[in-house]
């Protein structure tokens, strides 16, 4: 089975475009390719009950959940807002990101 190809990569900012928290911002985490889901921070969030153990206090806290990589898209580097993500090569054969809506690489 091959590797699935997801244009969203750890540490991009993302706006959140359907759901419970759309028009949210925030920052991807983590990425499960295999799931095509990814982790941002401050969306999804949800009430886990922890048991105590001998490292840490049990209690509710707040974790954030995966959501599904279609569900999100790349924030602008230029405006903020959600934009497609397309590819260029440049001259010296490397191979880019680029933010659709404004033309710009993305890092």
């Amino acid at each position: 089975m091959s590797k699935t190809k997801m244009k969203i990569k750890k540490g991009d900012q993302v706006v959140v475009i359907a759901g419970k928290d759309k028009g949210a911002k925030g920052e991807v985490l983590n990425v499960i390719t295999a799931a095509r889901r990814v982790l941002v921070q401050g969306v999804n969030m949800v009430k886990k009950h922890q048991k105590p153990t001998q490292f840490a206090a049990g209690g509710i806290q707040d974790v954030e959940l995966s959501i599904h990589v279609s569900n999100v898209a790349l924030a602008d580097p230029k405006g903020g807002q959600a934009t497609r993500v397309g590819y260029k090569v440049l001259k010296g054969g490397k191979k880019v990101r680029v933010a659709r809506k404004s033309g710009e690489t993305v890092e």
